[in-house]
């Protein structure tokens, strides 16, 4: 064929005798079935931003790096099985395939599994719920209960397939055989162990009999121990109405359920030991008790002998404070009369000085020096002039010395 010649697969495919069109969303299927095959699983690190949760359960976000982004979704059935939550800023391991979501075009990568980057999954979510739950205060210290002395009825719910079960089983009967013991036997780890054990716990306290329980299993890995860790045991412990006792793992492992308890035991055995004391740590407590109190009744003896010792001194002679008293009885009489007396006194001289002051405004004092003061008779009206009277009118005359009675015979 020469070079310059033109075959039917140059030209325009409007022009092809054999027309072929697609359809958008076929060219949008054929871009995702080879990116699918050609990404279908890889892991990619970035960045979470834009993270959103929709009401279908499916999680929607941006991964990025410092240069560029993706949309990213995670579906509900993938993002259940996630043992974190995912957050804005949050640095992640994903792994999925790339793929478009026809609908609209988009490039987008379909995340299957996710791990945080620098901690693990497990860790993460173990701080996430324990900094969730202290908010709401689960782990407040005022809203844990003291453990019932000496407990007539135990509960007991962990797995009885664990050597767990069988120690603290061996501790009750050693100390105190005549305990009753009820034991509900639960999954301690894998799929569905969280759910059994909150219900577990629930009907624990449906029972009605129960003074205390035991919540717990032997040791593990974190991944073992991880059902102690589940939001549903942490919220059944703090509703439970008999007191718990954590007993997860050993003495460094430490679970959700041991912040929540009302008490963390180190181990399951610790655990019985700790709500059944030996008798004869109790005789011993006993003894330093009692010691204690013989101390502190002679220190309190003691105490009252020095006071009573103090108050004998001071009554040693109880008529010489008798005497005291008298005497200072009579100092304040005699200066009870000296006071009295200068008071009489002044009050002679103030009463002299108004008398005389009296004496010199009296009527009578007018009366020595010659005059006299007349009366109207029967009105008994002193006559200050003689207009008031009338020839005949009866007078009374008040002298200095004596009086008269006169009449009137004539007026000027």
């Amino acid at each position: 064929m020469a070079r310059n010649s033109v075959t039917e697969t140059d030209l325009p495919l409007f022009a092809a005798e054999s027309r072929k069109f697609l359809t958008i969303s076929e060219l949008n299927e054929l871009i995702k079935s080879a990116l699918e095959k050609r990404f279908d699983a890889l892991w990619v690190a970035g960045e979470i931003s834009n993270f959103k949760a929709a009401p279908s359960g499916h999680c929607y976000f941006t991964l990025k790096d410092d240069k560029s982004q993706m949309s990213a979704v995670m579906f509900r059935r993938q993002g259940s099985l996630l043992r974190f939550t995912p957050e804005n800023g949050m640095a992640v391991l994903c792994f999925g395939r790339v793929s478009v979501y026809t609908v609209r075009g988009d490039l987008q990568f379909c995340v299957d599994d996710m791990e945080p980057q620098g901690q693990g999954a497990l860790a993460l979510a173990f701080e996430q719920l324990k900094k969730k739950l202290a908010a709401e205060g689960l782990f407040a210290p005022e809203r844990k209960r003291e453990l019932p002395f000496l407990p007539r009825t135990i509960g007991l719910v962990t797995s009885d397939k664990g050597a767990a079960l069988h120690d603290m089983l061996r501790i009750i009967r050693d100390r105190y055989p005549d305990r009753c013991v009820v034991i509900r036997p639960v999954k301690v780890q894998g799929d569905g162990a969280a759910r059994e054990i909150a219900e577990a716990i629930a009907d624990m306290n449906r029972l009605g009999t129960i003074d205390v329980m035991i919540v717990g299993r032997g040791g593990g890995s974190l991944e073992d121990l991880w059902a102690f860790n589940e939001e549903v045991v942490a919220r059944a412990i703090y509703h439970s109405e008999v007191p718990v006792v954590s007993a997860v793992g050993h003495e460094i492992d430490f679970t959700i359920a041991d912040f929540v308890a009302d008490r963390r035991a180190p181990t399951p055995t610790a655990a019985a030991e700790m709500i059944l004391p030996r008798k004869a740590d109790l005789a011993e407590q006993l003894l330093t008790l009692d010691e204690q109190l013989v101390k502190n009744i002679q220190f309190n003896l003691s105490m009252l002998r020095d006071a009573i010792a103090g108050l004998t001194r001071r009554i040693a002679d109880p008529g010489r404070k008798l005497r005291e008293n008298q005497q200072r009885l009579d100092e304040l009489s005699v200066d009870l009369m000296r006071r009295f007396q200068e008071k009489l006194r002044q009050f002679k001289d103030r009463l002299a000085q108004g008398a005389g002051r009296l004496g010199a405004l009296s009527p009578l004092a007018v009366l020595d020096r010659g005059y006299s003061i007349t009366h109207k008779l029967p009105e008994e009206r002193i006559v200050k002039d003689t207009a008031s009277l009338q020839i005949g009118d009866r007078l009374r005359v008040t002298f200095a010395q004596g009086k008269a009675l006169c009449r009137v015979e004539e007026k000027e």
